[in-house]
């Protein structure tokens, strides 16, 4: 397995694994799935921000993809990110999420951000538990503010501080 830049040719292998994140989990909140079409704006719109998009391949496939992006479109949050990591159906549980946790941790410290955020559906064991494994504390949930197949859903807030700035830039500025 390999990790690198997300590019047009793996397009189809993101939108595959969007897509059954939305059909069946609770992974991604939303109910509609997209195409390859609808992925190829997501990503110029990553890659202009200077946000990155994250790939892990195996020989031949797309099987897992990583990101962050701005957590609240406020000046006063630009050092915090949030980030979304997914792997395909097959491959969770082999280290694919470990591998994109911790090249996108590597591409956020480098890149000068100061807090990435996790927002998890609290029941989503497996990823709270990976997220704690990188060094992500709780910083609280907010019940009953998404619904999907039917119940309501919780989210759970992880962070983690990724420097150890004692206080921020003075001036506005782009740090991605």
């Amino acid at each position: 397995m390999r990790i690198q830049d997300a590019d047009e040719a793996h397009l189809g292998g993101i939108a595959a694994i969007y897509n059954d994140a939305v059909l069946h989990s609770t992974a991604i909140w939303n109910e509609r799935t997209v195409d390859a079409a609808d992925r190829a704006i997501w990503l110029a719109d990553r890659t202009a921000a200077g946000f990155p998009v994250l790939v892990a391949l195996d020989e031949h496939d797309v099987v897992g993809y990583a990101s962050y992006g701005p957590w609240r479109a406020f000046d006063g949050f630009r050092h915090t990110v949030e980030h979304s990591v997914y792997v395909r159906g097959d491959q969770r549980g082999k280290g694919v999420g470990r591998a994109l946790m911790k090249a996108l941790i590597g591409r956020a410290r480098t890149s000068g951000v100061h807090v990435m955020v996790a927002a998890v559906e609290r029941g989503n064991v497996g990823s709270i538990r990976l997220h704690e494994q990188f060094g992500f504390t709780h910083a609280g949930v907010v019940e009953q503010v998404g619904a999907k197949f039917g119940r309501w859903l919780d989210l759970a807030f992880l962070q983690l501080v990724l420097d150890d700035r004692a206080a921020p830039p003075a001036a506005v500025s782009d740090i991605r």
